[in-house]
């Protein structure tokens, strides 16, 4: 089981505390793993990675100590909105967005061997009070070990509707991987909706609603409805056009992650 809470630590400094219970059989194989993903947290430092504090090892509770995040997950605040007026703005939105991208960009970039996550989605993806968002969650992450080594072949793992489909079918993982993730997140920002969602009992899928929507070019029915007009067509267009060229059925011909040079300033 894991579960996320916030607490102050000794030093009265107010962290957010990963807690994870394990099965007894498993013990071994979780432990190691939890080494590993503390060695892999305290090599990386980015002002949009959620800062690693340290961690806890009890029998079968083990405890990841994050710094805290007073918004929450990206995932938890359109919960919230969806409950009130309150939505995030398409600015804020963007924002966001953009933040999440670079953060992305020096895990894969910025980290020698470069770094996966693997499981990028609204609920790893934390706030702070000024909205700052910064990602959180690598216990899936995966070094490229050898450099300049395009793929790694693993098991496959992730979040139904963020999981690139090309990994899922050729076990083989990339950058690219994270890219189709991210935009998936992307689109649920310019929409207001979930990844999947549930209709007259069957699931469709974000990218199955948005693109029939695309062939009529009017926007106004893909922006999420909160925004009430607030928005720049100019700006959402570019967001639209960055999110689904983030999921060619191609992995090759997939954008890169630099959404930052397409949304300019």
């Amino acid at each position: 089981m894991y579960y996320i809470y916030h607490d102050r630590g000794d030093d009265q400094q107010i962290v957010n505390y990963n807690f994870i219970e394990t099965a007894s059989n498993s013990c071994e194989y979780i432990h190691v793993e939890l080494e590993l993903h503390a060695q892999l947290l305290m090599r990386v430092q980015h002002r949009n990675l959620a800062f690693f504090i340290g961690y806890c090892d009890e029998g079968t509770s083990l405890v990841i100590v994050y710094e805290y995040m007073a918004n929450g997950s990206l995932q938890l605040q359109k919960r919230l909105s969806d409950k009130n007026t309150n939505a995030l703005t398409w600015e804020e939105r963007l924002g966001i967005a953009v933040d999440a991208a670079q953060g992305l960009e020096y895990l894969h970039s910025g980290c020698k061997p470069p770094i996966i996550h693997r499981d990028v989605k609204s609920a790893n993806i934390l706030l702070n009070e000024r909205l700052q968002a910064k990602i959180a969650d690598f216990g899936l992450s995966k070094d490229l070990l050898v450099e300049g080594r395009s793929h790694v072949s693993t098991a496959v793992v992730g979040t139904p509707g963020y999981l690139d489909p090309e990994y899922y079918i050729s076990s083989k993982l990339n950058e690219k991987s994270d890219v189709y993730s991210f935009g998936i997140v992307l689109l649920e920002l310019i929409t207001g909706r979930t990844a999947i969602t549930k209709s007259s009992g069957s699931r469709i899928h974000i990218v199955q609603w948005v693109s029939p929507k695309l062939v009529t070019g009017e926007i106004r029915n893909i922006v999420d409805q909160r925004f009430q007009g607030d928005f720049s067509v100019n700006s959402v267009w570019k967001a639209i056009d960055m999110a689904m060229r983030c999921h060619p059925k191609a992995n090759h011909e997939r954008c890169n992650n630099r959404i930052k040079e397409v949304f300019g300033n």
